[in-house]
C-alpha cells in the first residue's frame, strides 16, 4: 500500500500541474478553464490524501524503532498536505462558485492575488516542507539499515538540494530548476519500489 501511495502522489501532482496550465510560477501564462482547474483540484485533493497516507504507512513501519521519526514524518506529511489543500481553495474561486456553473466574475487584481497565493503554497508545501521529512526518514533508514544503502543516500542528497533550490526561488535568487528535484524524485520512487517489493510491512523489523 505504501509504495502505491507514493506513486499516486507523483501521478496526481504532475497531472494537476498540467491541468492547471500556467498556475505554477508562470503568472503571465493563461490559467486553464473551469474544467481544467476543477479536474486539477480533484487531483490535488487526491494528492493530499496520498501524502497523508504515506505518512500513516511510514509511521506504522518505523514507530517501534523510532517513535520520534514516525511521529515527525507523519506530522510533516500532514502539514505538507494541508498547505497543498490551502492552495487548491485559492484557485477554485477563479473559475467556479459552489453549486453553480456561473462564472465568479472576479476583478483581475483579485484573480492575480489568488494565483499568487497558490504559487506560494506550491513553493512552501512541496518545496520547503518535503526536504525536512525526506532527511528525517532517510536518516532513520541509514541508521537502521532496513533498506539498500543507496535509498537513504538519495534522500540525504535530494532533500537538501531541493530545499536549497526552493529557498533560492523564495528569496528571488533563482528560477525553478527542475533538475534539482531529480534526486528527491528518485528517492521516493526507489522507496516506493522497495516497499512494494518487500510487502506493506517493509520486510519486517
Amino acid at each position: 500500500m505504501g509504495g502505491g501511495l507514493y506513486f499516486l502522489t507523483h501521478v496526481t501532482s504532475v497531472g494537476a500541474v498540467l491541468l492547471y496550465g500556467g498556475a505554477s510560477y508562470a503568472a503571465d501564462a493563461p490559467l486553464a478553464g473551469r474544467g481544467g482547474v476543477l479536474s486539477g483540484a480533484v487531483l490535488e485533493i487526491l494528492l493530499a490524501l496520498g501524502i497523508v497516507g504515506t505518512g500513516v504507512v511510514i509511521h506504522r513501519l518505523v514507530r517501534e524503532r523510532s517513535a520520534v521519526t514516525a511521529s515527525g514524518y507523519l506530522a510533516l506529511r500532514t502539514l505538507e498536505a494541508s498547505v497543498i489543500l490551502a492552495g487548491v481553495v485559492t484557485l477554485l474561486p477563479l473559475v467556479a462558485r459552489p453549486a453553480t456553473t456561473t462564472a465568479p466574475g472576479l476583478e483581475p487584481g483579485v484573480e492575480a492575488a489568488l494565483r499568487l497565493v497558490h504559487d506560494w503554497t506550491f513553493l512552501i508545501g512541496p518545496g520547503l516542507i518535503v526536504p525536512f521529512h525526506t532527511v528525517l526518514l532517510a536518516c532513520h533508514l541509514w541508521r537502521s539499515r532496513r533498506t539498500p544503502r543507496f535509498i537513504p543516500v538519495l534522500g540525504l542528497v535530494g532533500g537538501p538540494v531541493v530545499g536549497a533550490m526552493n529557498l533560492a526561488v523564495m528569496l528571488g535568487f533563482s528560477d525553478v530548476l527542475p533538475l534539482a528535484a531529480v534526486p528527491v524524485f528518485l528517492w521516493e520512487i526507489a522507496l516506493a519500489v522497495w516497499l512494494i517489493a518487500r510487502g506493506s510491512d517493509g520486510g519486517g523489523s
